[in-house]
């Protein structure tokens, strides 16, 4: 059965914290994957993920990005192929468009539809217009 993940629960996986509450959520998840589940995870939780790592457990970009990277690793953790991509992109964490704009892209393309945008930066990506 594959389950989808809240924002919570990636959190307290990455972070560690509240230690009490970040381990029995991995254990509980480790146990169920090991049952042969699966975690989807959407843009919007990893999205959200990234934000609050930074504002609220004083992870850099870089090391928010890497943890996501290592998480999107993981095995029964199922992100879409496209976010995995841009999590394995070099520099991204200094790249401009950054993180969750790469993110609408893709989402957008993958339905088959380009993206408007009034950031002249989203002209570096594929399948946008800028207006």
């Amino acid at each position: 059965m594959t389950h989808g993940l809240d924002t919570s629960v990636v959190v307290r996986i990455i972070s560690g914290l509240p230690e009490g509450a970040a381990e029995k959520v991995g254990e509980r998840i480790a146990a169920e994957i090991a049952d042969g589940d699966d975690f989807a995870v959407s843009a919007l939780v990893l999205s959200e993920t990234y934000f609050a790592l930074q504002h609220h457990y004083a992870f850099t970009k870089e090391e928010a990005l890497h943890s996501l990277h290592a998480f999107s690793r993981t095995e029964g953790i199922k992100i879409p192929k496209s976010i995995k991509a841009i999590l394995e992109s070099a520099n991204l964490a200094r790249a401009n468009p950054g993180f969750v704009d790469r993110m609408i892209v893709s989402e957008y393309a993958t339905a088959g539809s380009d993206t408007y945008s009034c950031e002249k930066s989203f002209r570096r990506l594929d399948g946008t217009v800028v207006v």
